[in-house]
């Protein structure tokens, strides 16, 4: 029997129509994969189901019943939770008065603060999170904000959860966790919408896959009749060819960055390397090793209490954002809409924002030079908008983009990278690894940091092993396996052959 239906379902937005015509079937206490590129409609009908939009034709069957929700309550009410993509909470307020809103206790007029303390605590826990409820939301990482938003959904005793690339910014354990749980949740009969870019996970997780392309239904078939290529072909209409990196057979230039006994307590100490022209540098390590916050202190954005760092063989004070950029440094943030872009202008403005006294004469923005660099960087990158779209409006992938057409504006001697395909398809994903190898072939310096080994592995030259805020190994790229990076990470080890 089926728990979802979708029939005919139609989304249309100012300039494009998000969904065609979209009709599948989920069976109920399945877990049912929908796969796609960036913006093939994925998450605009997670968006339905859940009650945040309304579709412009069609109808969605619930156990049957024709279901039309005019906001999430609704949708909450009827037994649909979703777990977003992107994370939206109150940040000014706790975890516990989050993971309460709308049903906050009270008393006399007042939050009774034991009852939400308490009720959180046991949301939590059935996910594995120990996570102080106390703790205001702004100060967690994105990791943290994801199991609280799980969390909340699991709570809610939904019969449906749709989620939506909820592993984006989990670590292994934390993954494997939600992995737990879902199959815990299955055997409840709680249907599962899974919705992810990431091709291990859906053949682990899913009964059946359903495939989006360009807002229309293309396939829905049993797990075990695709294979990881068969699926990347239905989703993006060709296949994709291993991805080999030119730049590693390439001889690397002069050094452009030297870090020495750099610290920034309590995330991390004693962390010293060299970058040289031409080279990727990968950084690997489980949430919580001190990867971004180093990121961010050699950008400036959290200076080092101690260390120094060299760019270009002379000695830099870097103290802010704008010392980094004038040494010709550029970071993509973990965190594109917090800390990569400014949602509510357009793209092309994104894209030029750190570069804008190029475009300056007498005081005024030279509009047709701005204009013409920003359509040679959409073309470059195969943005999928235009310079006048607003930015929070479009798919993940895209924003990603954007973010990276900043700096490729910018003409960066030293490129940071953190977590650069998060959220991005398949298809993406192999467009910016072939940005990345062409930088670097280029003569560009990056560092790279990935929670996906295998991306680090094939696209680093020697990647740097980071633990609880330490440097622990460097592994040349001909020795860097999944396992072994793994070891050094966690602190287990070497594994020994007869």
């Amino acid at each position: 029997m089926a728990a979802v239906s979708f029939s005919h379902i139609t989304k249309r937005f100012p300039g494009a129509v998000a969904l065609s015509n979209v009709s599948f079937e989920v069976r109920a206490g399945s877990c049912h994969a929908v796969c796609g590129e960036n913006g093939a409609g994925k998450s605009t009908l997670g968006k339905i189901l859940a009650g945040l939009q309304k579709p412009d034709d069609g109808e969605i069957l619930l156990d049957g019943r024709p279901v039309r929700f005019d906001d999430p309550r609704d949708a909450l009410a009827s037994g649909v939770a979703m777990v977003h993509q992107e994370l939206a909470f109150c940040e000014n307020m706790t975890v516990g008065e989050n993971l309460c809103l709308g049903q906050l206790p009270r008393r006399f007029g007042f939050v009774q603060r034991d009852v939400v303390r308490r009720r959180a605590v046991e949301l939590l826990a059935a996910i594995g999170a120990s996570i102080d409820p106390a703790r205001s939301m702004e100060t967690l990482t994105v990791a943290e904000q994801q199991l609280v938003q799980i969390a909340g959904a699991v709570g809610a005793a939904a019969k449906v959860i749709v989620f939506d690339e909820p592993t984006s910014s989990l670590g292994r354990d934390d993954a494997e966790r939600l992995f737990s749980l879902i199959g815990q949740l299955q055997a409840r009969g709680v249907t599962i919408i899974y919705v992810s870019h990431r091709m291990m996970e859906i053949h682990r997780l899913c009964d059946e896959i359903t495939v989006l392309r360009d807002g229309q239904h293309v396939a829905t078939r049993p797990a075990g009749e695709l294979d990881e290529a068969a699926l990347i072909q239905l989703m993006i209409g060709r296949r994709i060819e291993q991805y080999f990196p030119t730049h590693v057979g390439e001889e690397h230039g002069e050094e452009r960055l030297r870090v020495e006994g750099l610290a920034c307590l309590p995330s991390f100490a004693g962390v010293s390397f060299t970058l040289h022209s031409g080279e990727v540098l990968g950084l690997a390590g489980l949430i919580g090793a001190g990867r971004s916050e180093i990121a961010r202190s050699i950008f400036g954005l959290e200076p080092a209490t101690r260390g120094m760092v060299w760019v270009g063989g002379t000695r830099a004070e870097i103290r802010s954002a704008q010392d980094a950029v004038r040494l010709h440094i550029g970071f993509v943030p973990e965190d594109r809409k917090k800390q990569g872009l400014v949602l509510s202008m357009c793209t092309g403005e994104n894209s030029t924002l750190p570069t804008l006294p190029l475009f300056a004469r007498f005081g005024w923005i030279d509009k047709a030079k701005e204009i013409s660099v920003i359509r040679h960087l959409f073309e470059r990158l195969r943005v999928r908008a235009a310079p006048d779209a607003v930015t929070g409006g479009l798919s993940g992938g895209n924003q990603q983009k954007i973010v990276m057409a900043k700096w490729l504006a910018a003409d960066c001697d030293i490129l940071i990278l953190d977590e650069p395909t998060r959220g991005v398809d398949v298809g993406a994903k192999a467009e910016l690894h072939a940005w990345i190898d062409e930088l670097a072939s280029q003569g560009c310096a990056v560092l790279l940091i990935s929670s996906e080994l295998p991306e680090l592995i094939n696209l680093s030259t020697r990647i740097l092993v980071l633990r609880n805020g330490r440097m622990v190994g460097e592994v040349s790229r001909a020795d860097a396996t999944q396992d072994g990076l793994l070891r050094l990470m966690t602190g287990l080890e070497p594994a020994t052959t007869n």
